[in-house]
């Protein structure tokens, strides 16, 4: 039996991690353009319209410094005239959407 070499394992497993998390924001920032942008912005600092209705800045330390835990309650259940989309996304897509989130920090 070879041995394993543990630095080689472990930066495999970075290494499926990392494309793992890469692939989830891309598929966020799919659903982002999709569902988001609207009111939020193609670059996440909102929309002429998103703006008048209050619509948060994603780039802003108030919506960075926001748990994933929160962030998901929001996307699911919706927030003052955030809708909800917890009956129109799946738990995998909210997923994505806050890793995305998490790509629009300034």
């Amino acid at each position: 039996m070879k041995k394993i070499n543990v630095q080689m394992f472990i930066f495999a497993i970075a290494l499926v991690l990392t494309l793992s998390l890469s692939a989830q924001a891309q598929s966020g920032a799919d659903t982002f353009k999709s569902k988001c942008a609207a009111c939020h912005g193609a670059d996440g600092t909102g929309s002429a319209v998103g703006k008048k209705m209050g619509a948060h800045d994603f780039t802003s330390a108030e919506v960075q410094k926001m748990s994933d835990a929160e962030l998901t309650e929001v996307i699911t259940n919706g927030k003052n005239k955030m809708p909800k989309y917890g009956d129109k996304l799946k738990p995998e897509e909210v997923k994505g959407l806050v890793a995305h989130i998490r790509t629009l920090k300034k």
